[in-house]
């Protein structure tokens, strides 16, 4: 219903549906074929268009048994008509589009390495949506929200932990083993496993600003503070030149194997996990329907 002045000023409630009954029986210029057209009887389009008279105060349409005709009145309020009623639908369609998150693709940001869940993830999503598909966009390793902040991204899939007040943390995943990497020369090296206790009494690279404290502390739980890293290739490069021990999950650490490093499993850490976060109030139905996505596949690989 919209709110429309008549000409005391006074204001009457004006329904959709009886424009759009006009609007129809203007094209048809029948009763019964305007009643198909928008799924209703003949005499409730003769409700509607008598309502519509009513509010305007004249006639709009004449009828006899033989035709229908616009009336002059009828045929200046059409032509005012047609160009409104246009203009609200694609205002309407407009609203709905950004809603959904835009035309162009998802733009889904990750971080180190795009992991066998995500990508699966991404491929059945374009499977579901091969209009909109999946741009995907590696974000800092020392910054994990700032792209969803900013809107450089719609969602990003991110290490938890995640604490942040004007995010949202959708589907948790990828619940992996945390490894060590550490420099060909460190005495892990040469070890099938260490120990948390032990990871916590060497220096361990973290992650700098600007990623909140809590994060960086879950990069780095041990005691020792070592040197901080803005990349992860900074971070690796830092562990292969023995300024300190890196920690990573599982893929991660076999995605970048190089040779200068050992990866060492560690025993006794919480599992490594991502996380898929948007923004609260940028939240699109293409965000909800990723992260459903993402849901139904990782609960048919954990049942695998």
């Amino acid at each position: 219903m919209a709110a429309v002045y008549d000409g005391g000023g006074r204001v009457s409630g004006l329904e959709l549906r009886e424009l759009e009954c006009f609007l129809a029986l203007a094209e048809e210029l029948h009763f019964g074929r305007a009643g198909e057209r928008l799924f209703v009887s003949q005499s409730r389009v003769s409700q509607l268009l008598a309502a519509l008279e009513r509010r305007v105060g004249a006639r709009l349409v004449h009828r006899s048994s033989r035709r229908v005709a616009l009336t002059p009145l009828g045929e200046r309020f059409l032509e005012r008509l047609e160009p409104a009623y246009g203009a609200l639908r694609a205002a309407v369609a407009d609203a709905q589009t950004v809603a959904r998150g835009g035309a162009g693709p998802l733009r889904l940001g990750f971080q180190g390495v795009a992991d066998a869940p995500l990508v699966a993830a991404v491929a059945a999503f374009e499977a579901a949506e091969p209009a909109r598909g999946v741009e995907l966009v590696e974000i800092p390793y020392a910054d994990p929200f700032g792209a969803v902040r900013r809107g450089a991204v719609d969602a990003a899939v991110v290490l938890l932990p995640v604490d942040e007040a004007d995010l949202v943390l959708g589907p948790v995943f990828s619940r992996q083993r945390q490894t060590v990497a550490v420099s060909r020369a460190h005495p892990f090296a040469a070890r099938e496993r260490v120990g948390a206790d032990e990871v916590s009494a060497v220096p361990l690279i973290g992650a700098a600003s600007p990623a909140p404290a809590y994060w960086r502390a879950a990069r780095a739980p041990g005691a020792l503070t070592g040197p901080a890293a803005t990349t992860l290739q900074e971070a690796l490069s830092l562990a292969a030149a023995g300024r300190g021990a890196l920690l990573l999950c599982r893929p991660t650490a076999a995605y970048h194997r190089r040779d200068d490093l050992a990866y060492v499993p560690v025993e006794g850490l919480p599992d490594s996990a991502l996380g898929l976060v948007w923004h609260r109030e940028a939240e699109t139905e293409t965000v909800r329907e990723f992260a459903r996505v993402l849901a139904r596949v990782e609960t048919v690989r954990g049942g695998r």
